[in-house]
């Protein structure tokens, strides 16, 4: 399969996926369990900082047109030096750090979907079994990669509007939005 460019929508559902991914279905138990009813507040919080670095990305794209990236805008700032290939390796393992997390977050929503509770190789057979999905589409090149990744995003946004809509019609009690609750 011939490589193409990606488009605007690709390049918007990748970077839209990977906070939505990452940000509300990885994270949404830990941030529950911390915030407790101050959990939509959170998120707010943390989607105006996904606002701003959305924002600050868009500026750089266009002040550094570059197929490099975050790591193109590093070596703008501080030179293509040690400390800059330092910081692009420490920006590779977190990129590792963060699929980890996302298939291990995949494995226990599906384990515990598919058989009522979390069940320890299940958990481990479906995080494989995604992050092997994910590297036989990302070999099928960047296109490819990226009509995928619109159709996971509206995928996503879907489940999220479902979850929004059904919340808000059940909601009988606000006061449980107080982080006391």
């Amino acid at each position: 399969m011939r490589n193409k460019k990606l488009g605007f929508l690709e390049a918007f559902s990748i970077g839209v996926g990977g906070m939505v991914g990452g940000g509300i279905f990885a994270v949404l138990g830990l941030t529950i369990d911390l915030a407790k009813g101050a959990a939509p507040f959170a998120f707010l919080i943390a989607g105006f900082i996904a606002l701003v670095t959305a924002y600050s990305y868009a500026k750089l794209s266009i002040k550094y047109p570059s197929e490099g990236g975050s790591i193109e805008y590093i070596v703008q700032a501080f030179g293509n030096n040690t400390f800059s290939s330092i910081v692009n390796n420490l920006l590779l393992i977190s990129y590792v750090i963060m699929l980890a997390l996302y298939a291990s977050a995949f494995g226990s929503y599906g384990s515990a979907l598919i058989t009522g509770h979390e069940v320890p190789w299940l958990h481990k057979t479906l995080a494989v079994f995604v992050i092997s999905i994910f590297i036989i589409i990302n070999l099928m090149g960047s296109l490819f990669t990226g009509k995928a990744e619109d159709i996971l995003v509206y995928t996503k946004v879907g489940i999220l509007l479902v979850f929004i809509a059904i919340g808000f019609f059940s909601a009988q009690h606000f006061e449980r939005l107080s982080p006391e609750y």
